[in-house]
């Protein structure tokens, strides 16, 4: 199990960021929690991680905090739910407002979130609640930082084909949002709302 990767940030993308630690680059999938936390490529950090063994591929997944990578771990340890549907969910949510929802039953936030139908937001609920109770850990949210109008479309479809969503209802559902919010808007709050 790889804990931790620490070293020159080589790459960011609201999808995953490229972490050079002595000459080797590891790509590491993160949530737009962790892409708010990062530093600015050329820069130092630090992510823990979580190696994902499949047959067909070793996928590494990174959080700039262990409180968020805990919450993934319990996310994914709910039938139902894969690394990359916990990665949506807390991409969507802040881990304050998933653990918030999940110690509250609320069935209707957990579910708004995209791929997470009444089934499986009831079975997070069921297996979570009482875990998440008893834990009554909270966080900060994450500073968020804005940048120019088409790199922020750009950059959110990017994330969001890479989450999994077909590249023209995530261009049709950014473009929706664009026309609704205007230029003002971040990565992360553009793909939070793109994924609800």
């Amino acid at each position: 199990m790889i804990a931790y990767v620490e070293g020159k940030l080589a790459y960011k993308d609201p999808a995953y960021a490229i972490v050079d630690t002595q000459g080797v680059g590891y790509e590491v999938r993160i949530s737009l929690q962790t892409y708010a936390a990062l530093p600015e490529p050329g820069e130092r950090c630090k992510l823990f991680t979580y190696l994902n063994i499949r047959e067909d591929a070793h996928v590494l997944f990174g959080f700039a905090e262990p409180d968020e990578k805990l919450l993934f771990l319990d996310l994914v340890g709910v039938s139902g739910v894969g690394p990359s549907t916990a990665l949506v969910m807390l991409s969507s949510l802040s881990s304050p407002e998933i653990r918030h929802a999940i110690m509250n039953e609320d069935v209707r936030v957990v579910q708004s979130i995209k791929g997470i139908g009444s089934k499986t937001a009831q079975r997070v609920i069921l297996e979570l609640k009482d875990k998440m109770r008893k834990e009554a850990l909270t966080s900060p949210l994450p500073m968020l930082r804005g940048t120019s109008g088409s790199q922020v479309r750009n950059e959110a479809l990017a994330a969001l084909v890479t989450l999994g969503i077909p590249k023209p209802a995530a261009e049709k559902s950014v473009d929706t949002i664009l026309k609704r919010e205007g230029d003002g808007i971040t990565v992360e709050q553009l793909i939070k709302l793109a994924l609800r």
